[in-house]
């Protein structure tokens, strides 16, 4: 079959184009011939190898998974002879393994059934962002003040809508060409960060794979409000945002406000309730811009530099 393949960690041009075999469900997986898939920054640390203390997991001097890709959207072709809950044929959307490729595996309870007002190529920019957004945003009340910075990015878009349609009153933190996405997601006001410095007093702040201090941060959060960061990118080569994300957690039972920094797992439950909100048109993937398989190299560049708005997504014929 075709595959994105990567032997060796380093930039988007070390992603190529090649053929491996289909891979072989196992007692407890689905085999799902791909339609599509999304672009998110696990991609890219994969592919980067960065920060370096992640290569404890995914491979100390190589990728130990040739073929990118976690989002996904598909059909499936079979499945092992352990798994109840879907058969073939039936069409599906979560998180798999190697999904840049024409077939990959992926285990039950993190898949679900697709929403039946999206494409393929709309539902795989569901799953890893949706789910993220979801976990983050939690529950917000009729009237809180959420600040989302990063709106206009996958996880980003999704977290808007997600808090909106709460009840919130949501300001956006974008860069001036993903302003006007920002808005039409739920967005009541947009704060240009690259014109603009952040004000406020919110409720909530969801920090999605930002840099800004902590000190700053806390200072435009009321004082039981909540906290969140989303993403581990920036910062030194072996541990990038993850000291960030862990400073949080340390300094969270000692204070009034709320600071979390969750380590989001794609779950059956939260596709389920993303597709419910979906169906109802409460909230809708924003596709920035698709690419074909051959393309994926380029996709993931574009999503490092932030150079498309939403979420990318790869074609898979």
């Amino acid at each position: 079959m075709k595959a994105i393949v990567q032997d060796e960690y380093g930039p988007p041009h070390t992603l190529r184009l090649g053929e491996v075999p289909i891979p072989a469900p196992g007692a407890g997986d689905v085999l799902i011939r791909v339609r599509a898939a999304g672009v998110d920054y696990g991609v890219w640390h994969l592919m980067t190898g960065l920060p370096l203390i992640g290569r404890l997991g995914f491979g100390l001097r190589r990728p130990r998974n040739r073929v990118p890709g976690m989002d996904v959207a598909g059909v499936v072709e079979s499945v092992g002879v352990k798994v109840t809950a879907f058969r073939p044929g039936d069409e599906v959307y979560g998180a798999g393994t190697g999904t840049y490729a024409q077939f990959a595996l992926a285990r039950p309870g993190k898949l679900a059934r697709k929403p039946a007002n999206l494409s393929f190529v709309e539902a795989a920019a569901v799953p890893v962002s949706g789910v993220t957004a979801l976990q983050a945003v939690g529950q917000v009340t009729e009237g809180e003040k959420a600040l989302i910075i990063g709106a206009g990015g996958g996880v980003g878009s999704f977290a808007t809508q997600l808090a909106a349609a709460g009840g919130a009153h949501v300001t956006a933190v974008c860069s001036t060409a993903k302003a006007d996405l920002a808005r039409s997601l739920g967005a009541k006001a947009v704060i240009d960060y690259t014109r603009e410095p952040l004000t406020g007093t919110y409720d909530l702040i969801v920090d999605i794979a930002g840099l800004r201090p902590m000190a700053q941060l806390r200072g435009l959060l009321a004082e039981r409000g909540r906290l969140v960061l989303v993403g581990g990118e920036g910062g030194g080569r072996w541990f990038g945002g993850l000291s960030r994300m862990l400073t949080v957690r340390l300094r969270a039972p000692f204070t009034r406000q709320r600071l979390d920094a969750p380590i989001s797992l794609t779950r059956t439950a939260d596709l389920d309730a993303l597709r419910d909100l979906i169906e109802s048109g409460a909230v809708r993937p924003a596709v920035g811009r698709t690419y074909l398989l051959a393309e994926a190299a380029a996709a993931v560049g574009d999503l490092a530099a932030g150079n498309a708005p939403g979420k990318l997504v790869i074609t898979v014929d």
